[in-house]
């Protein structure tokens, strides 16, 4: 067994949600020197890395992720010397820096897709295009944001994909061309001194060529983990990943486990790790997110030991309750009450008791809840107005609607981070461009800051026994309780020798999910150590 983790492997990446994270310049936008400033923080929580979602010139159809130049900086953000110098301080720090990617597409604002609407030019073989007439697209493939996946384009009388909004083309990866493009964009970041790139929704990019239509579904089956895929992924790995030293996380929609231990392999020919998002599903009765729902616990912990036993001695798991797609984990597994700490201590200890690299999304540390936003101008989302609408039109009622957006709209990850209770939640002295959460007052990092029991100072502790504790990097994974339906206690071990070498036998972690946060990870270990189980101490309101 490996003793000498990467540093990926023990450590613990912090997500920045940079629009939405600190504002310097009072214009009610997060900007890279606002990341700067909270760099002293974010060294106290123990981070390794943070990970940046997009800050690159964008029109901002879907917030960043139509990225229209790659190599340059949206000036809402700042500029090239403000990251140099967020990449100076970090590293001073000992914080590394991960970038997002959006490799699968480009916004319609891109130079290359705006060559591309000459039929003639180069560029017309970096998106996909098909024959088609103006009211019968190339097949029924439908758009992740609703509708159909194709747009006609009457000047040159085709249709181009656009697997997401209308202002996304998919890039045309079967074009080498395209591959190489991408390849630079990868090193002049590198270049820069980023350490890892997370790539987003990477397991889409190769298109079944036939583009047959979907008698079944909605067409993901003919592009999701996609012929070519693995390969494509291979000589990125080859060509840039492996020589820079890139620690690399891919977005994974819809996959499964047979292709993720490719995907995330150990012997690092493709990535080095994965997300998987079929642990956020188990509120989707029957697959429908637009709904409202209580999660199947049951199947929270059958998903998360398929997973990680799958995945053990094979692959890498990247480990997350949020994102900035995502609710706010403690209102939707936990409490937002009277049990809101306990329960994200609770969600928290449960997640990096696990095998894989965990993920910290901004504001999870404190404890945010959801926004419980009222009216449908308070969402600035595109798939959020895209549901309401398409809804609204067939019937259904404001209200519900109104609702089902309160509890599962990706703008609830996305208001601004609550920093202290003066105006403005410390993000901004200006107009956020979303509004705060109207409990920033209470729950804000100053406040979690002044309190040595915190949901800030478990993450922080947690943060620290992971590196401590070497059979949470390589233990394998048992669910000692499957079938319970409110109780979540399973155990880690190492067979044969410790890794740390100090001859205890056979080292066993459990992690509980129980309502009382009296039971710290560390202290059940102990117990374990002297050949008792640990107390599940349960209060289901908190789960």
């Amino acid at each position: 067994m490996n003793t000498l983790p990467l540093w990926w492997q023990n450590g613990v990446i912090y997500q920045i949600y940079p629009k939405s994270f600190q504002d310097t310049t009072g214009t009610g936008t997060g900007d890279l020197r606002g990341v700067t400033s909270r760099l002293d923080y974010l060294q106290k929580l123990g981070v390794d890395a943070i990970w940046l979602t997009p800050f690159y010139v964008s029109p901002q159809v879907d917030n960043g992720y139509d990225v229209a130049n790659y190599t340059a900086i949206d000036p809402a953000y700042g500029t090239l010397d403000d990251f140099d110098e967020l990449v100076a301080q970090a590293k001073a720090r000992g914080i590394r820096i991960v970038l997002d990617m959006v490799l699968n597409h480009t916004s319609t604002e891109h130079a290359w897709f705006r060559e591309a609407l000459n039929k003639e030019s180069p560029y017309r073989q970096f998106y996909i295009w098909r024959d088609g007439e103006p009211t019968t697209p190339p097949n029924n493939w439908q758009s992740k944001f609703g509708g159909n996946a194709w747009q006609w384009h009457a000047e040159s009388e085709q249709y181009y994909l656009h697997l997401y909004a209308v202002e996304q083309a998919d890039l045309n990866w079967e074009n080498p061309a395209v591959r190489a493009e991408l390849k630079k964009v990868c090193e002049f970041w590198a270049d820069r001194g980023v350490d890892g790139l997370r790539l987003d929704v990477i397991n889409v990019i190769s298109k079944d060529q036939t583009f047959p239509s979907d008698t079944a579904g909605d067409g993901r089956r003919f592009y999701t983990d996609g012929p070519r895929a693995h390969e494509f992924l291979q000589e990125m790995s080859r060509d840039v990943f492996t020589p820079r030293n890139l620690m690399t996380v891919g977005e994974m929609s819809s996959t499964t486990l047979e292709h993720c231990q490719k995907y995330a392999a150990l012997d690092g020919s493709e990535l080095s790790m994965t997300f998987n998002f079929h642990h956020l599903k188990v509120d989707y009765p029957g697959g429908e997110k637009w709904t409202l729902a209580r999660p199947d616990f049951v199947a929270l912990k059958s998903l998360f030991r398929h997973w990680q036993q799958g995945m053990h001695n094979r692959a890498w798991n990247a480990l997350f309750w949020c994102n900035h797609d995502q609710p706010r984990i403690v209102s939707r597994f936990g409490d937002e009450g009277e049990y809101r700490v306990p329960a994200a201590k609770m969600l928290a200890m449960v997640l990096h008791g696990m095998q894989g690299t965990p993920y910290i999304y901004q504001g999870e540390e404190i404890g945010m809840t959801n926004p419980h936003f009222t009216r449908i101008t308070d969402y600035r989302d595109v798939e959020s107005h895209n549901m309401f609408i398409e809804r609204a039109a067939q019937g259904r009622d404001a209200d519900e609607l109104l609702a089902i957006l309160a509890s599962k709209s990706r703008d609830n990850s996305r208001t601004p981070m609550q920093w202290n209770s003066g105006e403005g939640g410390g993000f901004t002295a200006g107009e956020p461009w979303i509004a705060l959460c109207d409990n920033y007052r209470e729950i804000n990092a100053e406040a979690a800051l002044a309190d040595p029991e915190s949901v800030f100072y478990a993450y922080q502790q947690l943060i620290t026994l992971r590196k401590s504790t070497p059979v949470l990097t390589w233990g394998d994974y048992q669910d000692l309780l499957p079938e319970h339906p409110s109780l979540w206690c399973y155990r880690r071990s190492v067979a044969g020798a410790n890794p740390g070498g100090r001859g205890e036998p056979e080292p066993r972690v459990p992690a509980l999910a129980a309502g009382s946060d009296e039971r710290r990870l560390a202290d059940a270990d102990e117990q374990l150590r002297g050949g008792g189980e640990p107390p599940c101490r349960y209060d289901p309101a908190s789960v």
